[in-house]
């Protein structure tokens, strides 16, 4: 569990841990540099509960490393995370040990996600149920999400893939497609996980950080060579990254003005970057037909079709 100024949450987050119906189990806190009391709430739940270790970084490096410290100190067979904000049904542990159980071969247990708006409103990841994926066809049906990336993983896997720290938003995404790709099988349970969606999040913020994203992508796809993914994969992957791109330049085409001269500069540029190292030999050409969808051979031409794109896109209501 990351922590970062979430005073507001722990005594729920936690408590749903001790509350599980498996009792053997450690929690490894990992403060992020906090400035509210979080630190303090942590002590005095590892003072009561000597399953809770508590972690203490002196300065933020972000969520990835905050779960890498942690990682490195778990000792179980298995592991997960727990935002500090989130919950667990009580059984959520013991019905995901019970799969890796019955399942030799099994490397990875999806639990059930249940998103919770800040009105109390919820409703369920829409995810169809599965009995057993490939490796292989988990890590591509997580591309864009058809299986969400809240799981538990054998810890021995897990040390072999540790959090990407490449980006303090987006990276942690690479290290969910690594466990997936090279687990020998992928299951799901009827646990469930309580995610809380808070409008403090990077993904529903504003932030120049969006384009961390893009950086995340070059990540993933370094890590693909290094393992020698097929070249299917690759080109899989490629053409996810493209989306990526376009999906970007929507984002600073709606919201640029919301940031400031030099971040606007620094999104360009990273825009402008990745949309050169793409391999366009890669790519679908159904995708890259598409007006909005063209890599265009001249970085101003692509502008221009994108601004052209976004703003009909816009007069519709389209953009986000």
């Amino acid at each position: 569990m990351a922590v970062y100024n979430a005073a507001a949450w722990l005594h729920d987050s936690i408590g749903s841990l001790q509350r599980q119906t498996m009792g053997d189990w450690q929690l490894l806190c990992v403060d992020d540099g906090s400035t509210d009391n979080s630190l303090a709430i942590l002590r005095e739940l590892q003072r009561q509960d000597d399953r809770i270790t508590v972690v203490a970084l002196a300065e933020n490096g972000g969520q990835a490393h905050a779960r890498n410290v942690g990682l490195r100190q778990a000792t179980g067979d298995y592991v997960c995370f727990l935002d500090a904000d989130d919950t667990l049904s009580a059984d959520a542990l013991q019905r995901a040990v019970t799969v890796f159980e019955q399942h030799e071969a099994t490397d990875c247990v999806l639990f059930q996600v249940m998103n919770v708006r800040e009105d109390g409103a919820s409703e369920s990841y829409p995810m169809e149920c599965f009995t057993a994926l490939s490796g292989r066809e988990a890590f591509l049906l997580s591309l864009d999400w058809q299986i969400h990336g809240v799981y538990m993983v054998r810890a021995s896997l897990h040390r072999q893939y540790p959090y990407d720290e490449t980006c303090r938003a987006y990276s942690d995404d690479n290290t969910t497609r690594l466990h997936y790709y090279n687990a020998r099988e992928v299951r799901c349970c009827t646990g469930i996980y309580y995610y809380y969606a808070r409008t403090s999040s990077v993904t529903h913020q504003v932030s120049v950080r969006r384009f961390d994203h893009l950086r995340a992508n070059e990540s993933m796809k370094r890590q693909l060579l290094e393992i020698g993914a097929s070249p299917d994969v690759l080109a899989i992957y490629e053409q996810q990254r493209w989306l990526v791109v376009v999906d970007c330049y929507m984002f600073y085409h709606v919201h640029g003005r919301r940031l400031t001269t030099g971040e606007r500069h620094y999104a360009l540029s990273e825009l402008r970057r990745v949309w050169a190292s793409i391999d366009r030999t890669l790519l679908n050409k159904r995708t890259t037909a598409k007006f909005g969808y063209r890599p265009c051979r001249y970085w101003t031409l692509f502008r221009a079709q994108e601004w052209l794109y976004f703003t009909l896109r816009g007069l519709c209501g389209k953009n986000r």
